[in-house]
């Protein structure tokens, strides 16, 4: 078969994706407070080499050139976020200036090169402050984050901006709550875990609100990370157990946002473990929305475990995998996310916010390239699909890669590189991969040829 030609309507936003603790480094620096992955970092053996978000990519250092960089790459958007600990260093009281001069001058050098920012407001990093009385698990947070929010919106709620509230509010309820693995590394009970789902759905909420009440020009959403279950059998239990996990993960986040009342078959099942609700509560959380996001890298596999809510996940023998560990590499998941949040929920406007692939790179070569076709090639083949989705009538708005450039990645440290720039941690020097050279041509072109069979 020739090369097919995949091809992007004129006004598709592409972008690439960031977050404050993994770039910014200066943790210590300009009265920023503590935050929970700065103290998370501190524990022995939870972060590989003991590494943290100090130095990271020194991007607090080096942002005008980080700036022009995108400019380079022919970005149309960054996606990047606010650091709380930086606005308001005990979580509430007083503002720390600095800090919102920081994203006032970022954010005006993106405007003024023609790149739109999309600023998440909370990326997981917490006041410690705040985690030490209570965190998500306390309601008092949620009212914290409104705060916070405004005052951000107060200071750059006059540029025509895209807002999200949280990032993968999944991940900071179950790695956070759950099982422990990420900042603050709490294992609290299913109950509390609920709990703490229905509080950042509330400041989310509240959240909106202060958006909506500082600027009229905002656009306000949430980035959702999706489980993308497929059944790892033929059976109907697989099949079953599939939908089970959908409704259990997905639907628990999305129906309250979406249309103001958790799903009613996952209430039932969680029983006592249910969140208390306040009256009220789920007309804030529904607060309506400009847009939303969505994130995915990889499918889970499941079939029937304990109980409609605890499927088991397994993984496949023999499937190519990026240098994280398990995730498989499937294409097709971009456009089974995109066509069943078509189907399943009020429509809105969606945004691949990210999407990306570890691997190992080679060091540069002769021409001080740095060759990374796998890289290339998992990006290339995850834009094909969801280009497949809006030929089924999805309205997928934008795209975002994980990311600009490698980073600190979680408790991974650096040793997992994302990015379509490589970053010398010695030198701090950056580079576009090849990947990125690739990235840039899509943006030129609008599409790119996908190679044939």
């Amino acid at each position: 078969m020739p090369p097919q030609r995949i091809q992007f309507p004129p006004d598709f936003l592409w972008g690439a994706a960031t977050a404050a603790y993994q770039i910014e480094g200066a943790t210590r620096v300009d009265g920023r407070g503590v935050s929970i992955w700065d103290t998370f970092c501190g524990r022995p053996g939870v972060i590989e080499e003991g590494a943290s978000g100090e130095p990271a990519c020194r991007h607090y250092e080096r942002w005008a050139e980080d700036v022009d960089l995108m400019a380079e790459l022919g970005l149309k958007s960054y996606r990047m976020s606010v650091a709380w600990p930086r606005i308001l260093p005990e979580g509430r009281g007083e503002v720390n200036a600095k800090g919102l001069d920081f994203y006032e001058r970022l954010i005006d050098r993106l405007l003024a090169k023609g790149i739109l920012p999309n600023v998440t407001l909370y990326h997981w990093d917490l006041p410690q402050a705040l985690e030490d009385r209570g965190g998500w698990a306390s309601r008092d947070t949620a009212y914290a984050f409104a705060e916070y929010a405004d005052q951000v919106l107060k200071r750059l709620g006059d540029r025509p901006l895209m807002w999200a509230t949280f990032n993968e509010p999944l991940c900071v309820a179950n790695a956070g709550y759950g099982n422990g693995s990420h900042a603050p590394g709490r294992t609290v009970d299913p109950k509390t875990l609920n709990q703490v789902i229905h509080h950042i759905l509330l400041a989310h909420g509240l959240g909106v609100r202060a958006i909506r009440a500082r600027s009229a020009q905002a656009k306000a959403g949430i980035v959702i990370v999706p489980v993308v279950p497929y059944p790892y059998g033929p059976g109907p239990e697989d099949g079953q157990a599939a939908e089970d996990h959908w409704q259990a993960e997905n639907d628990w986040w999305l129906l309250p946002l979406l249309k103001g009342a958790y799903p009613r078959r996952i209430w039932d099942l969680k029983g006592k473990d249910a969140p208390e609700v306040v009256p009220g509560d789920m007309e804030s959380i529904a607060a309506p929305l400009d847009w939303l996001g969505v994130n995915f890298y990889f499918p889970t596999r499941v079939r029937p475990g304990s109980s409609p809510l605890k499927p088991q996940a397994v993984s496949p023998a023999g499937v190519e995998t990026t240098a994280m560990p398990g995730w498989e590499i499937y294409p097709p998941i971009a456009e089974r996310v995109l066509t069943e949040f078509t189907r399943r929920y009020p429509k809105i406007p969606l945004y691949v916010t990210e999407n990306g692939a570890a691997f190992e790179d080679p060091v540069p070569d002769a021409q001080g390239r740095i060759r990374d076709p796998r890289r290339l090639a998992y990006i290339r083949d995850h834009l094909a699909s969801a280009r497949r989705a809006m030929d089924q009538g999805v309205d997928l708005r934008g795209w975002y890669v994980w990311s600009l450039m490698d980073n600190f990645e979680w408790r991974f440290g650096y040793g997992k590189r994302f990015g379509v720039v490589h970053v010398d941690y010695a030198s701090f020097e950056r580079r576009i991969k090849d990947s990125g050279r690739w990235y840039r041509e899509v943006i030129r072109d609008g599409g790119f040829e996908l190679p044939g069979a």
